[in-house]
């Protein structure tokens, strides 16, 4: 008499990662790459299946099987019923990039810029890139236009989910599993290069500048009584800063600054500028734009003008001008908010 031995099944020593096969899109394209930056699926193996036994079987799962369960690693966004948003003021229906963003999001950031998760930085950083980078995925694969009203041009299909679709074989190309799962892992690295791009220069660029924009609201007061004029000894991107941190900041819309000064280069005979601050950071009305007086005005003609030595220009439309000295700069900027 023959027995037969149950062949027990090895247990997996490397994570499996699960996406559907077929057609790709940028939101699982770039969900498999958030999800490989971390040490624990950085080796992953990857199946790209809509076999449910075979999805079973996976560590994760995005983008197919009809389940959003974070205990159990299940990130799919088509189910009836689904409504899941990033929160924080986001209203937008997440995507399966949005889902492993904003569940793993901030472990991605710690591990990229070595900060624990927690730290300020990675929650300013977290709450950006979502806002900048990936909102955008998640309403094109979700079917929200970003805009209401008629369309007034049409797009020229280079956004990221477009350049993401485009690596999709052609409909009179040939097209098999293997040309599709090839050609898959180059859409998970554009669209992750992409976001690691996004990361790189929000931390080295846009965050050293609203450093500065911090200090210089702080300090403004000490320029001006009223904290209507700020002062940047260098310049730099301002805008956007100042418009969010006001509003971060609870700053009272009478003490919310007017005019911006700073330096046009670095060289110790630089001359400066003075900017109306932009009713929004979008925006081409200023706050309270330079006197009408002195606009479209240059050099000796403005300084009779204006009273004050020193002085380059002042553009027609008032947003901005110009004085040979920090001091003549700030004369300029006073003096226009008592006219």
């Amino acid at each position: 008499m023959s027995t037969t031995t149950p062949v027990t099944k090895k247990p997996r020593t490397t994570p499996l990662l699960g996406t559907h096969s077929g057609t790709f899109h940028c939101d699982e394209a770039l969900a498999i790459f958030l999800l490989r930056i971390l040490p624990q699926y950085s080796q992953a193996d990857l199946i790209r299946t809509r076999d449910q036994s075979k999805l079973d079987e996976c560590t994760v799962v995005v983008d197919v099987g009809g389940v959003y369960d974070d205990s159990t690693k299940r990130y799919d966004h088509h189910q009836r019923g689904f409504t899941e948003n990033f929160g924080n003021g986001f209203v937008t229906k997440l995507s399966s990039a949005g889902l492993v963003y904003k569940h793993f999001g901030p472990s991605i950031l710690s591990h990229l810029l070595s900060l624990p998760p927690t730290s300020p930085t990675i929650q300013t950083l977290y709450l950006k890139l979502y806002s900048d980078f990936i909102e955008a995925i998640d309403g094109i694969d979700n079917g929200i236009s970003s805009q209401s009203g008629p369309v007034l041009y049409r797009s020229n299909k280079t956004d990221l989910s477009s350049r993401v679709g485009s690596l999709n074989p052609r409909w009179n190309e040939p097209s098999s599993d293997e040309v599709l799962d090839e050609q898959f892992g180059h859409a998970s690295k554009l669209a992750g290069g992409e976001f690691l791009a996004r990361v790189d220069y929000l931390a080295k660029a846009w965050l050293p500048a609203r450093e500065i924009v911090v200090r210089a609201l702080e300090g403004r007061k000490d320029v001006e009584g009223s904290g209507r004029v700020i002062v940047f000894d260098e310049f730099c991107p301002w805008k956007e800063h100042l418009h969010s941190l006001e509003t971060e900041l609870s700053i009272p819309a009478t003490e919310q600054p007017l005019y911006i000064l700073y330096p046009e280069d670095t060289s110790a005979t630089t001359k400066w500028r003075i900017q109306a601050v932009p009713k929004d950071a979008e925006s081409f009305e200023s706050r309270k734009a330079l006197p009408d007086a002195w606009r479209g005005i240059r050099d000796q003609q403005l300084d009779e003008v204006s009273g004050i030595d020193g002085c380059v220009f002042v553009h027609a439309a008032g947003f901005i001008g110009g004085n040979k000295t920090k001091e003549g700069a700030l004369k300029m900027a006073i003096k226009a908010l008592e006219l």
